[in-house]
């Protein structure tokens, strides 16, 4: 398995267990359609939330969140339309959360939870 691939898998699984302490329900990982993917679908209360994961080993080429352009928020948009769509679900309010996750070598990682970033 690519070092990567370890790390950013290692970054989802922190990330959800993170928003579910926080209250939320994990609905969905790792979903995938011909368009892209929604690292993390959660419920808070009645709010869909669509959560991109960033994880970084350092900050030295900058924050994780900072991955995260406008046209990322597009697609993530774009995205969790497409998700209800295909559930035939309707939800009252659609939020996307970046949670960002800083893990040095030998130290705690350092969650960031940036909620409604769009």
């Amino acid at each position: 398995m690519r070092a990567t691939f370890a790390l950013g898998r290692f970054g989802e699984d922190l990330a959800a267990e993170y928003l579910q302490k926080a209250g939320m329900t994990v609905v969905e990982r790792n979903w995938r359609c011909s368009t892209g993917e929604i690292d993390i679908v959660a419920r808070d209360g009645a709010a869909l939330v669509v959560c991109e994961v960033k994880t970084r080993r350092t900050t030295a080429f900058g924050a994780p969140a900072e991955a995260v352009t406008p046209r990322k928020l597009r697609r993530l948009r774009e995205l969790s339309i497409r998700w209800l769509e295909e559930r035939q679900l309707h939800v009252p309010e659609i939020r996307i959360d970046v949670i960002a996750i800083v893990m040095p070598r030998g130290c705690r990682p350092v969650v960031e939870h940036l909620r409604g970033v769009s």
